[in-house]
């Protein structure tokens, strides 16, 4: 069989790339991991587009649909995109609002009653037989009290240095993540603002190098993904809202303190699948226990409770049915994603489980409507 040219040099790179990737395995994977690191903010920034661009078109809709002149076309983009940010900005600002100072006045409120709490365990030294002992037996006891105060010195002194050496690197890491969020933030609403220009740009050069079935089957493929991310993060925004306005319902019920800001904690980390809730609970748990322990304790079985409801019924039955997956294959695809990549792998394992899913749908249907052109559904 004689090969062309063009099939000389494909296999040609296909074997050098798999060599390099049998010789230096190492070495490739740190290239990759230095890629990775510098484009993350792109990542972070191209994902945070997407969800942007969801609630930005659907106001587009809505602002001068039949305006022809330019001027309020050109307008219609740039509105919606401000209206969704300051949305979108408004809405984690009010939960903060209300979590933050909760959070704050329950560690000053712990704080003020830690000398109570104190006196009442010296009190109870007192009284205690046993203590009395205690405190006998140390008294007898004889201590090398130089070389306590010596090796008390050290271990300030190296913890000191310590403080001083992680400071510093927490400074940095607060810098670079706040760096790499701007970028991100920046890249994201370029990306939304011109999203027409960039796509065709990018589909002319695809067209100019790319077979034309391939880039048929691609864009089919994209469309399909496409839908069913979309459709996911509006079923996980619709479920963390009617878990958060559950949870503050029933904290309400039962007589829990601060039922509103532990709700709109619980119902914004619920954007997370299944772990996100647990979060805002332990967070919850804090503000609670720190002014009643058994109220603690007992919100903690509130949310194990209403966590098995949503998690087993209303979390597969309103994502599932949001993108046309089963809910056993939600759960399927969380636990999955979950254990294979963490929370990430929580956020993207549903809808790329959903995208397949549609896709071997889509072409059983087309094969049995071939041979049964009655059958229309599976």
């Amino acid at each position: 069989m004689k090969l062309t040219k063009q099939e000389f040099i494909r296999y040609g790179a296909f074997i050098a790339i798999f060599l390099i990737l049998i010789i230096y395995p190492a070495q490739v994977f740190n290239l990759f991991k230095a890629l990775w690191s510098v484009a993350l903010p792109l990542v972070i920034g191209a994902a945070l587009a997407y969800c942007i661009n969801i609630l930005s078109s659907m106001f587009e809709k809505y602002f001068w649909p039949k305006a022809k002149k330019k001027i309020w076309t050109s307008l219609r983009r740039p509105t919606a995109l401000i209206l969704a940010l300051v949305i979108i900005i408004a809405i984690i600002a009010w939960v903060m609002r209300l979590v933050i100072p909760q959070f704050i006045d329950a560690i000053s409120g712990f704080f003020t009653s830690l000398p109570d709490v104190v006196d009442k365990i010296n009190k109870w030294l007192d009284n205690s037989n046993n203590a009395n002992t205690l405190i006998a037996q140390l008294e007898t006891t004889k201590i090398d009290w130089s070389s306590i105060q010596a090796k008390l010195m050290k271990l300030i002194s190296t913890g000191l240095s310590g403080v001083f050496s992680s400071s510093l690197s927490i400074f940095g890491s607060i810098s670079k993540g706040l760096f790499n969020f701007i970028l991100a933030f920046t890249f994201a609403i370029y990306l939304v603002s011109g999203k027409e220009r960039i796509g065709n740009r990018l589909n002319r050069v695809f067209d100019a190098f790319l077979p034309a079935r391939f880039m048929e089957k691609t864009r089919y493929v994209l469309h399909i993904a496409n839908q069913s991310f979309s459709s996911f993060i509006k079923g996980q925004v619709t479920e963390a809202f009617i878990l958060g306005t559950l949870c503050a319902l029933g904290m309400w019920i039962f007589r829990f303190p601060n039922a509103l800001s532990i709700g709109a904690l619980v119902g914004m980390t619920a954007l997370i699948p299944m772990i996100g809730a647990w979060i805002g609970g332990g967070v919850g748990f804090v503000l609670i226990a720190v002014t009643s322990p058994l109220q603690g304790v007992l919100f903690v079985l509130f949310i194990i409770i209403l966590q098995q409801l949503e998690g087993n019924l209303i979390y597969p039955h309103v994502v599932g049915g949001s993108i046309g997956l089963p809910g056993i294959l939600v759960l399927v695809a969380i636990t999955i994603g979950g254990g294979l990549a963490g929370i990430v792998g929580m956020l993207v394992g549903v809808p790329i489980v959903a995208t397949i899913y549609q896709l071997i749908r889509n072409a059983t249907l087309k094969k049995e409507e071939k041979s049964n052109p009655t059958i229309t559904e599976i």
